[in-house]
């Protein structure tokens, strides 16, 4: 029994034996097969992916095709400096960009630079004539004339008092004395113009206003300076705008300017040179016909301290307008209207022989105001020479 027993065990042995052979053969079997599988499916997937890659290199994404533009822009570029040379493209590209810079400069100057320019051109290249001081017949010729206004005369000149001082003899005594004869001329109103005409057409930009100045009271300033130095007289002209391009705020603008000028050019006489702005009449053109010259009618306006700011000096303001006009009438008679004395300051507590001159109105033209300087510069030249 005990053999029998035996026998059955080894036979149970080698049937699990063979059993577990079977299965690991099995199991080989299935991984080779596998891994055929999924050597053949690799294989696959990476023809799909070769011909999905190929198929997009003719394609391009926006960007790309952007960048690509960029890109064959800068080798166009680069091909140029290969061609012509680096150190040639690099002095193009500088001078470029300078002319650039000075393009943009021009824009933001062209304003205040170009009738600067233009006015020094057209003098440099004009012959000056000094006006004749002797025996010249002289008559105001005013068409459509406003009747002559005042209230005070001293001898042959007269004066429109607006104010509520009573002026006496020693007040209007132009006993006055030039010590510094540096004349600074500058604008409170820079654009006030005239009549356009066929010697000096402009386009307005305003009523009876331009911002080119070389048509405008500016324009007659740079004519007074260049007749004013044919006497060897010194002179600083400024042509800044003060009125463009806010008109409030020109006089406090143009106060800032003349205090600026005086630290470097003390001076006596201060001219802030205006046009009378009568604008409701443009048929109002005061004119004086001196020998065969046509010349706008000029007005000296002082102010005062009645109106409450500080001005310890208008009296000697008013002294010198008098002792001035004085001299022309006895000169050139009818070239200055009446004195008109106010209750403003002007600005005119900046010297003691600080004035406004108004020269013509709107009627008149460019042509009438630069004669006009021609003689007041001559008068100038005598009350200066006294």
């Amino acid at each position: 029994m005990f053999n029998v027993t035996i026998l059955k065990m080894r036979d149970i042995i080698k049937y699990l034996i063979g059993t577990i052979l079977t299965i690991f053969l099995v199991i080989y079997i299935i991984r080779c097969f596998s891994n055929i599988k999924s050597n053949k499916m690799q294989s696959i997937n990476k023809l799909k992916l070769q011909f999905s890659l190929t198929s997009c290199l003719d394609k391009e994404l926006p960007t790309a095709t952007y960048k690509n533009e960029e890109y064959n822009k800068v080798e166009n570029k680069n091909q140029h400096i290969e061609t012509g040379g680096y150190l040639e493209s690099f002095l193009k590209t500088q001078i470029s960009a300078i002319k650039g810079m000075e393009e943009i400069e021009q824009i933001s100057e062209n304003e205040t630079n170009k009738s600067e320019n233009d006015n020094s051109e057209n003098n440099d290249n004009k012959e000056i004539t000094l006006a004749s001081t002797s025996n010249i017949a002289t008559e105001v010729v005013t068409p459509n004339p406003i009747a002559e206004s005042y209230n005070v005369q001293y001898e042959n000149v007269k004066i429109k008092n607006q104010t509520s001082y009573t002026l006496t003899e020693d007040m209007l005594n132009p006993n006055i004395t030039i010590d510094n004869k540096n004349i600074l001329i500058f604008h409170t109103h820079s654009c006030e113009s005239y009549t356009p005409s066929e010697q000096f057409p402009y386009t307005q930009t305003g009523n009876f206003r331009t911002t080119d100045l070389n048509y405008t009271v500016t324009r007659v300033g740079s004519e007074l300076e260049n007749y004013l130095k044919q006497y060897n007289i010194n002179v600083v002209h400024n042509t800044s705008y003060h009125d463009y391009p806010a008109y409030n705020g020109s006089y406090t603008r143009s106060l800032e300017t003349v205090e600026n000028l005086l630290t470097t050019t003390p001076a006596d006489i201060i001219i802030d040179l205006h046009r009378d702005a009568i604008g409701s009449r443009p048929d109002y053109a005061p004119t004086v016909k001196i020998g065969e010259d046509y010349a706008a009618q000029i007005m000296f306006v002082i102010g005062t301290n009645e109106g409450g700011l500080w001005h310890p000096n208008w009296n000697q303001n008013l002294k010198f307008a008098i002792k001035f006009q004085k001299k022309a009438e006895e000169m050139y008679p009818g070239l200055f209207k009446p004195i008109m004395l106010t209750t403003s300051r002007y600005n005119q507590h900046t010297g003691k022989c600080a004035n406004i001159i108004e020269v013509g109105s709107t009627g008149n033209t460019l042509e009438q105001c630069i004669n006009s300087m021609k003689y007041f510069s001559a008068v100038m030249n005598e009350v200066l020479s006294e």
